[in-house]
């Protein structure tokens, strides 16, 4: 039995521990919500389904007090917001390192929807490669675990034995699975938002359907199949460049597009106002098309 008190200790003192970096949300109408301290000058992350309300947001603190706190800008397409709430000398939390997460690892889902902080434990049940929301959003890896999500935990962290921060739980993203936002997702969009104060997405402006190449094509290209051009908004970044319908584009910037997720990948935030290569199959011909990015609206 001194093994399992000792483990039990640990998960209470793993709680303890992190406890400080877990916030209070009130954002709604109803059942207050999580987030998670990400730097010690106020800046917080938590789930953007549960910031209904844009002004009157309230975060409440380890020590009992709530302090007043200004939406800086949120990203429906990965379900994160950032806040800034009024306060300072916060506590956050350390990073747990991507490779040491590993599947069938302990890990703590933290919330705080009352002035005390709640924990629910699990492990982690799958792990998979990048991977995009409904939304489109980029989230870089897919992390599945067996915690229960209690209401109110959406936007709160899910941390390892060592107390360290895996990501940030959300309820919005797969009906029915308990989905972990991993860091260095947190990382990306959280430097764009204080930035911006948006995620900046490359804009095209085309609609496409993945098309099987010719023979010919596919042995010179090396590639089987690319994305057939079946719209072209007006006066968008795709019209100005010279892209058409009917146009098959194989390639952007050196790298090959075989499938709608390649071109998403490819219209990154820092490619925005860059001049870009398209390569394209336009009747039985190569060419090579130069397109400034655009920024989705």
């Amino acid at each position: 039995m001194t093994a399992l008190s000792d483990f039990s200790d640990a998960l209470a003192q793993t709680v303890a521990n992190a406890a400080p970096g877990v916030v209070r949300i009130e954002a709604r109408r109803r059942l207050p919500a999580t987030g998670i301290v990400w730097s010690s000058d106020g800046v917080i992350i938590t789930a953007n389904h549960v910031v209904r309300q844009d002004s009157g947001i309230s975060v409440g603190l380890e020590d009992g007090t709530a302090v007043s706190a200004t939406l800086i800008g949120r990203d429906p397409t990965t379900d994160l917001a950032v806040l800034k709430a009024d306060a300072s000398s916060l506590t956050a939390f350390p990073h747990a390192a991507a490779k040491e997460v590993s599947v069938g690892h302990f890990v703590l889902a933290l919330g705080r929807p009352g002035k005390s902080v709640q924990a629910t434990f699990g492990i982690i049940s799958a792990l998979g490669t990048s991977w995009r929301t409904g939304m489109g959003g980029l989230v870089d890896q897919y992390m599945q675990t067996d915690v229960l999500m209690y209401p109110g935990f959406s936007g709160g962290p899910l941390v390892n034995a060592q107390g360290q921060l895996v990501g940030l739980n959300s309820s919005a993203l797969m009906q029915g699975v308990s989905l972990t936002i991993p860091t260095a997702t947190l990382s990306r969009v959280a430097t764009s938002l204080l930035a911006d104060g948006r995620v900046k997405r490359g804009y095209l402006g085309v609609s496409t359907q993945r098309v099987h190449l010719p023979d010919a094509v596919q042995a010179e290209q090396g590639q089987k199949a690319g994305l057939l051009i079946v719209s072209v908004e007006a006066g968008s970044p795709a019209e100005e460049g010279g892209l058409t319908l009917g146009d098959t584009i194989l390639r952007m910037a050196e790298h090959p597009v075989t499938k709608h997720d390649d071109l998403l990948a490819l219209l990154s935030g820092d490619r925005v106002g860059e001049k870009t290569p398209v390569q394209i199959l336009r009747g039985g011909q190569m060419q090579t098309l130069t397109v400034t990015i655009g920024e989705r609206p």
